[in-house]
């Protein structure tokens, strides 16, 4: 009998990760993935706490959700790029949806996101992601 083996993708260390997502299920979902792989997610609940946040602590990427309440995720984007070109520096964002839609990924991109993730999140897409800015 053969048993198939996924390998695993490791990174070479443990990630601080932002997780900017306003639906208390998908935060819990998150960062249980999260520390499955080994990396500590952050919660916080809309893009201008996501600010805050990122003004006090560091944090190795951000896992932005688009669709949220007082400030959406692409407006927190364009804060964050805005306030970069004055600061300098670069902090990975990857861009999160529900609304799956053929040129997603182009438009994050365009808006100044590092990387793109569909929900319902999963752990191999996410590891993917993830093991690109370790």
């Amino acid at each position: 009998m053969t048993e198939t083996v996924r390998p695993r993708l490791s990174t070479p260390r443990a990630m601080k990760v932002l997780v900017v997502e306003d639906n208390i299920i998908n935060q819990r979902l998150v960062v249980g993935l999260l520390s499955n792989l080994g990396h500590t997610g952050v919660v916080v609940g809309d893009g201008e706490k996501a600010l805050r946040a990122l003004a006090k602590l560091k944090f190795d990427v951000v896992l932005m959700d688009v669709m949220m309440p007082v400030m959406d995720g692409l407006a927190a984007l364009r804060a964050i790029r805005d306030n970069e070109q004055v600061q300098g520096g670069h902090l990975p964002i990857i861009m999160v949806t529900s609304h799956d839609e053929p040129g997603d990924a182009a438009r994050f991109k365009k808006s100044g996101a590092d990387g793109y993730l569909p929900k319902p999140i999963s752990v191999d897409q996410l590891q993917l992601e993830l093991a690109r800015f370790a």
